[in-house]
């Protein structure tokens, strides 16, 4: 319990760091995510050679702000089982062939699983960068300039903070229910209804009581958590950045950069 929250806050900890990535602005990294993720589903389902020019962005990113790959990819796992079962159906009901492979029959159920699988490793990849990359009350600030939903903000916020509370709370509960069972290893099924409802009541209590503290500070709904910090203007950096990564999203999806190798090659070969 106390490795998953190491975890939960490790991304936030990347985000202070000093890459050029770090310093851009947030405003432009929120944009740039934005477009790349929207470019993205905006493929059909069987467009599984036109997404992979799609790989520049979090390659790039992740090399450039040296952020660690096994980082997030192990969060991408929390996402797979549903993009998986949403998936899987296709696979089920769509058995028409699409081409064949050494003698295996490949179906288009197949082609859009996959398809749907590695649209969504690109989609969270681009949001978790972003995250780790960016701090969350920058975010939340740029969210605000941009005239998103009070609520949702808020519910953005709070969630994020109150899911460290939720943890904590699990992890002083294990931790006494395993110092009074030190014979037994893990929690008894038949005890687990009743440390549920502990957490769940410790929980409510906590957060009641972290509430009630940020109103003494003059917390309201519909402001950050933290100070917002001042909107810096965009600097050439960012411009070069955010037209790059527009332009590049542009000519991946208007342009099938698969086929148009393939006739060079074809010509030089």
């Amino acid at each position: 319990m106390r490795n998953k929250i190491y975890e939960f806050y490790a991304l936030e900890q990347l985000a202070a760091g000093n890459s050029c990535v770090h310093r851009l602005s947030p405003l432009v990294k929120l944009l740039t995510a934005a477009v790349f993720i929207v470019t993205v589903v905006s493929f059909n389902r069987f467009s599984f050679g036109r997404l992979i020019p799609f790989v520049f962005y979090p390659a790039v990113l992740m090399a450039l702000s040296q952020t660690p790959f096994s980082m997030l990819n192990k969060r991408f796992l929390a996402a797979l089982p549903f993009c998986f079962f949403v998936g899987i159906s296709n696979v089920i009901f769509n058995t028409s062939a699409a081409f064949t492979i050494g003698g295996i029959t490949v179906s288009w159920g197949v082609v859009s699983f996959a398809v749907i699988l590695f649209r969504t490793w690109l989609c969270v990849m681009a949001v978790l960068i972003l995250v780790s990359v960016t701090p969350l009350s920058a975010l939340t600030s740029e969210l605000r300039r941009l005239r998103a939903p009070k609520i949702f903000i808020v519910m953005f916020e709070l969630t994020y903070r109150y899911a460290g509370v939720l943890l904590n709370e699990a992890y002083s509960a294990g931790l006494a229910y395993s110092l009074r069972s030190a014979d037994r290893k893990g929690i008894k099924m038949s005890d687990m209804g009743s440390f549920a409802g502990i957490l769940l009541i410790r929980s409510f209590d906590r957060a009641e009581r972290v509430y009630n503290a940020m109103k003494c500070r003059g917390y309201m709904s519909g402001q950050t958590i933290q100070n917002i910090p001042q909107n810096k203007k965009l600097s050439i950096n960012d411009f070069i950045f955010l037209f790059t990564v527009c332009l590049l999203c542009a000519t991946f999806r208007l342009v099938d950069i698969n086929s148009l190798f393939a006739v060079i090659l074809g010509r030089f070969l």
